[in-house]
């Protein structure tokens, strides 16, 4: 040791011995740390591309489940047409049943019995969300109106006069187009000679 360090007392060499095995122990434990610190930083790089590939697939999943759900409100929505499209044709003819009874002045209590039985059918349909077109005093409209053919009336032109068959829909989607009579405006005099 040098002439300065045997002068200086004894607690302060002791501090100075620890301060130099600290300083190269801490020294040591950067080194260690810095070692540390790349293998983790090597390992979120190895990690990175597996959790944006999870990410993914946790996405493609949640979209084929709401694709899986829509495409099954879509086949409900199908089959609940075709079903009202096989069903209308009987509507008609019971509708067609009930105005000849009517006409017929048949027995009031059956002719009564069967509106029942009619509303019921029309209220489910209703239900299920099939609503009647409007037609009669209408303004045709090609689109949810079928027109058989044109007569003069006192309506003006292009006004629906006659419903021959009732047009349905399901929800915003024409389920059947109304056959219907439009006339062609007021008969036209012709001036005598």
């Amino acid at each position: 040791m040098s002439k300065k360090k045997k002068d200086e007392p004894v607690e302060q060499q002791e501090a100075e011995e620890i301060i130099e095995e600290t300083s190269a122990d801490v020294s040591a434990e950067a080194s260690v740390k810095a070692e540390d610190v790349e293998l983790i930083e090597e390992e979120v790089q190895e990690e990175e591309p597996l959790r944006l590939q999870l990410m993914r697939l946790q996405a493609d999943f949640d979209n084929f489940r709401k694709r899986q759900v829509r495409e099954r409100a879509e086949w409900i929505t199908r089959a609940n047409e075709d079903l009202f499209l096989e069903l209308l044709p009987v509507l008609d003819h019971y509708e067609m049943g009930l105005k000849s009874a009517e006409s017929h002045q048949t027995d009031g209590s059956v002719t009564e019995g069967f509106k029942l039985v009619y509303n019921q059918l029309l209220d489910l349909l209703e239900k299920h969300n099939v609503t009647p077109v409007e037609a009669i005093g209408e303004t045709f409209n090609p689109h949810v109106h079928e027109a058989l053919t044109h007569m003069p009336s006192d309506k003006p032109a292009e006004t629906v006069i006659e419903q021959v068959r009732r047009g349905y829909r399901l929800g915003d989607k024409l389920l059947r187009a109304a056959q219907v009579v439009v006339s062609s405006g007021p008969v036209e005099e012709k001036e005598s000679e």
